[in-house]
């Protein structure tokens, strides 16, 4: 297989993260790959320095070219705003702000956002004006935290079209727009995003059409009777925060009334499991041995409006449709002549055949190193795969004309909100709505997310 399979599960297109982490994995898992082939020479060549494996670099030179378009060679301040309680606990915020300071005349910053104010009709920070701004959180925790703060100022600089991403993305950041890209408008966007689109339909007593074009008289009894094989999404959740997953959750009633209470929910089809699990060694320290464990797979892919960031590689334990939890994985392009599942056996069988104590001293390396580079997020330190998923040079390719394809329908998704055409989906509150209106989108530098659970040539049931 020269392509990729699967599905896109959601897209960010609010304030995605992950930017970073990938580059932290990178060098942790470039480490541990050389110690590996030290115990057992490996015979499959690969590279983990790849630009694309790199995002944070793409996504920081984006934000200093959006303020050379704003202020020419000047210096400026670049901000990046986040909630109070993560400024500490977010590595990444803390990271980006230090990049930006390795650009000639700029400046880079990690606050809270009612630390602006405004001074001579101008956005500040201690005495210095802010040339741009990456807001950490999506409109409606700007929302709450104004109500709460009186965040004028960042309004001002909303306003001012300062702010990346920009606040217009808001509208169609909800996972209901999936229901356009999958329902009678799909003629409308790249016939390759409609097909890596879920069956999407925004939840409530409705008659529509389901996955296979069949007509559907009561969402809600169809989904009770089909409920092995579909999801219950929040449509502005995050972290698998409300979801419920058929087979998983087995109690269909319960699935159905918590999605009715809470309301501004989708149904989604499941995508299929197979897809998107790879097998991966991992240290069974009960048992003192190293067993093949079957981890379900996340390829989040990030992109601007010059094309494709990078990646993030996630793994873990979470069934279907739902990215949360687990831990990343190292990537690493395949530079031998070898097919990806030919390699990935070769690195499965040589790590199989360390022994124990050895691979041990190797994971210990691992955590070291991910504790030195204070390799957390809000729950804690983060857990690292001992072996990176392995991907060709074409499937990059096809990657960044599947992203260039998301990024035109993200912008065919934007007329038809200006133009009236989504007014039944979008269900937002009337001060986001004006929030948004304040910073259309139109093209200009942001930075989306798509989460893929995709297929590389090595998923167990190909």
């Amino acid at each position: 297989m020269k392509d990729f399979f699967g599905y896109h599960s959601e897209w960010n297109l609010g304030s995605p993260g992950g930017w970073d982490y990938q580059r932290i994995t990178q060098i942790i898992g470039k480490a541990v790959w050389l110690r590996l082939n030290r115990i057992r020479p490996i015979t499959v060549d690969l590279d983990f320095d790849h630009p694309l494996l790199f995002p944070v670099n793409g996504f920081a030179e984006m934000l200093v070219q959006s303020h050379q378009a704003r202020e020419g060679s000047n210096p400026g301040l670049i901000a990046v705003v986040a909630e109070e309680e993560t400024l500490e606990s977010v590595t990444e915020n803390r990271n980006l702000a230090e990049l930006l300071h390795t650009f000639e005349g700029i400046s880079g910053v990690l606050i809270a956002p009612h630390e602006l104010e405004l001074k001579k009709g101008r956005v500040w920070y201690q005495g210095q004006p802010v040339s741009v701004i990456f807001i950490d959180f999506n409109t409606d925790v700007l929302l709450a935290l104004h109500r709460k703060h009186n965040l004028t100022p960042l309004l001002r600089a909303v306003q001012e079209r300062r702010v990346i991403n920009p606040r217009g993305t808001e509208p169609i950041n909800v996972k209901s727009m999936f229901e356009v890209i999958t329902g009678p408008h799909q003629n409308r966007f790249h016939a390759d995003i409609v097909q890596r689109t879920p069956w999407t339909r925004q939840f409530y007593p409705r008659r529509t059409s389901g996955p296979k074009g069949e007509e559907i008289d009561d969402l809600i009894e169809w989904t009770r009777s089909h409920w092995d094989n579909l999801v219950l999404k929040p449509e502005r959740g995050y972290s698998g925060k409300g979801v419920r997953v058929g087979i998983v959750n087995n109690d269909a009633d319960e699935a159905v009334a918590i999605a009715l209470k809470d309301e501004n929910y989708i149904v989604q089809e499941k995508i299929p499991l197979e897809l998107w699990a790879e097998d991966i060694p991992t240290l069974n320290p009960g048992k003192n041995h190293i067993t093949l464990e079957r981890c379900q797979t996340d390829f989040r892919c990030l992109m601007g409006p010059k094309g494709l960031f990078g990646f993030l590689s996630r793994f873990g334990g979470v069934p279907t449709n739902v990215g949360s939890g687990g831990g990343v994985q190292p990537l690493a392009v395949l530079r031998s002549d070898v097919s990806v599942d030919e390699a990935v056996n070769r690195i499965n069988e040589a790590i199989l055949g360390m022994e124990y104590g050895e691979l041990f001293e190797v994971a210990e390396m691992q955590k070291k190193m991910a504790t030195d580079h204070n390799f957390t997020y809000l729950l804690g330190p983060i857990k690292i795969a001992l072996r990176p998923r392995v991907i060709t040079t074409h499937q990059l390719e096809s990657l960044e004309a599947y992203c260039a394809a998301i990024w035109s329908d993200c912008l065919t998704l934007e007329k038809m909100w200006l133009s009236g055409e989504l007014d039944d989906i979008v269900k937002i509150e009337e001060e986001e709505l004006e929030i948004a209106r304040l910073q259309p989108w139109g093209g200009t530098p942001a930075i989306f997310a798509s989460d893929g659970l995709f297929s590389f040539e090595t998923n167990p049931e190909q």
